[in-house]
């Protein structure tokens, strides 16, 4: 038996190597330090190339086709159905956070989502004065006192720091996320054509904000890690601000949930 590799066969170890091989010069490779909050930006910056390099292969062109060939009040309807799971998750953080506030408007937001807006395809509590809160196990960790850590690039993830990622992955090994109800469907090629689409949509709703950072950013790894850790402590330090104080409801103008009028012209 001929157990010589074939050139071709050779050749592909080659380039496989050497890809392997600048994948991890570039996580090795020593960088000069340009925020106190980025210690590991050596490997972050190896990541970050790596990412971009599968982003640019494999998920970009998959959420461009997605854009272009399904029709937009269906991708309407995807974004919201998948909206109303993140509002699930989004209101028991308000929970633990003593938000109460934002827990009942975002449940509110839920039920009505879910009745009126057909399973949540419809987003009429938008409609009706009840915006997006927008939570999660990290902003609740920072709440509660625990800081940032460094920031990473996780693998295929992108943007994270070590208590929000940490809580991430915590959260999904724990089976407390905001994909829970995903991954409790039994039939698995159901499930796993779910969490595809979930990525697809996801992916496909950074698009627009991909291009601007494109044709703005001079070095797109230090402008989207300043506009990921901004925007974190901006949520965590305005939820800070109330003290974890239950606020007072008796002059508070809540969103209107019996008007059915949106809810009527949304569905014509």
């Amino acid at each position: 038996m001929n157990n010589k590799v074939r050139p071709p066969n050779r050749r592909r170890i080659r380039l496989a190597a050497v890809a392997a091989t600048a994948i991890l010069a570039s996580g090795c490779a020593s960088v000069q330090q340009t925020s106190p909050r980025d210690p590991w930006e050596s490997y972050n910056r190896g990541m970050f190339a790596f990412n971009d390099a599968v982003d640019g292969a494999l998920l970009k062109p998959i959420a461009y086709a997605y854009r272009d060939l399904t029709p937009k009040p269906v991708r309407s309807c995807v974004s919201n159905i998948f909206g109303n799971l993140e509002d699930v998750w989004s209101a028991f953080n308000s929970f633990l956070q003593a938000r109460g506030h934002d827990f009942f408007n975002t449940l509110g937001r839920v039920l009505f989502n879910s009745t009126m807006g057909l399973g949540g395809c419809i987003d009429v509590a938008s409609m009706n004065g009840a915006y997006k809160i927008r939570n999660d196990l990290g902003t609740t960790l920072g709440v509660w006192g625990l800081g940032t850590g460094p920031y990473v690039v996780l693998p295929f993830w992108g943007a994270s720091s070590l208590r929000d990622g940490t809580a991430m992955l915590g959260g999904l090994a724990a089976d407390i996320s905001v994909l829970t109800p995903v991954f409790e469907i039994d039939n698995v090629p159901v499930r796993n054509s779910i969490l595809g689409l979930y990525a697809v949509e996801a992916r496909e709703s950074l698009l627009d904000a991909d291009e601007i950072v494109n044709r703005t950013a001079l070095d797109r790894y230090s402008f989207i890690r300043d506009a990921y850790l901004q925007q974190r402590d901006a949520m965590v330090n305005q939820r800070r601000s109330e003290g974890g104080v239950l606020p007072d409801y008796s002059d508070d103008d809540l969103p209107d949930y019996s008007d059915d009028e949106a809810a009527n012209a949304a569905t014509r």
